[in-house]
């Protein structure tokens, strides 16, 4: 992402660009399982994995013969990651992010056991009961990185939060597994919605408050991508056990509808200039001068 987001200054392109990015890994999501089952079943346990280390190196070959990475010594100074991780509207960015991918982490490990008590879901239906929100993932991500920029990333960030905590509190009154289509295909264009909503904003807010140095915001944002998914289902376990399954979807959704208030803060956050005259006083920079003519002293 840092790279994309040097590589594309204009804010618009930068937003096409992550979308397109944030796709390829939905399409990464999308192919990986049944992927892994056919040549598990067919070829062997390791040949899945040899496969991808193959495809991981020659993608590393092509990135260094095509991008031609190298050290450039930026005119600016790189922001600290203190002074990134001390200014509130980057945490408020990174934090829609790891709250938009709570919910879909703690499904993954909660939801085939929950199909297998209340449906008697046999294998396949397990498998596939996370097939409509890759694809609508996928679908997401390419429509609101370029649509983020026209209505306002903040806007679709707070409507994402809200419709996935809809489906979240949705997902428990299934009864089969087509009943889980639509909960499930609207919880994965909505994290598309806030994933390709919020890493261009992350760059955005770089550039206008610090330098256009990416590294370590974008650092932050994996960080956030992460800790939704370490958090999720090292929790979901517990939660499951102690307050069940539907009531701990509800939870989740409440953190969510909680949140979506507080993207208001990055509708139009201050520029480096604007805070730094907030913080000075400086209403004005004109100075008036008083002069004295030479006959009013006489």
């Amino acid at each position: 992402m840092g790279m994309l987001a040097e590589r594309y200054p204009n804010d618009k392109e930068r937003g096409n660009a992550m979308g397109i990015a944030l796709g390829g890994l939905a399409l990464g999501v999308l192919i990986g399982p049944p992927f892994g089952g056919v040549m598990y079943q067919f070829v062997g346990k390791t040949a899945p994995f040899l496969i991808l280390a193959c495809l991981a190196l020659g993608d590393g070959l092509l990135q260094l013969l095509v991008l031609q990475p190298g050290v450039v010594r930026q005119e600016a100074d790189a922001p600290s990651l203190k002074a990134l991780l001390l200014d509130p509207y980057i945490i408020v960015t990174a934090g829609a992010i790891t709250f938009a991918n709570l919910g879909i982490a703690m499904l993954e490990p909660s939801l085939p056991i929950w199909m297998m008590d209340t449906m008697n879901s046999p294998k396949w239906e397990r498998g596939v009961a996370f097939l409509p929100a890759s694809i609508s993932y996928l679908i997401g991500t390419n429509i609101f990185g370029p649509l983020g920029h026209r209505i306002g990333r903040w806007l679709a960030a707070m409507i994402g939060l809200i419709v996935i905590g809809i489906c979240l509190m949705c997902i428990p009154l299934a009864t089969n597994i087509t009943h889980l289509i639509a909960p499930n295909a609207g919880l994965g264009f909505a994290i598309g919605m806030v994933d390709s909503s919020m890493m261009p904003e992350l760059g955005y807010l770089v550039d206008i408050r610090h330098a256009a140095v990416y590294g370590s915001v974008y650092a932050i944002g994996d960080v956030a991508f992460c800790l939704g998914f370490a958090i999720g289902p090292a929790m979901s376990g517990t939660l499951v056990q102690t307050i069940g399954f539907e009531w701990m979807l509800v939870g989740v959704a409440l953190i969510n509808f909680a949140y979506a208030p507080l993207l208001f803060m990055i509708r139009a956050p201050p520029t480096k200039e604007e805070q730094r005259n907030l913080i000075l006083g400086d209403k004005s920079s004109v100075r008036y001068v008083n002069y004295k003519n030479d006959e009013d002293e006489e």
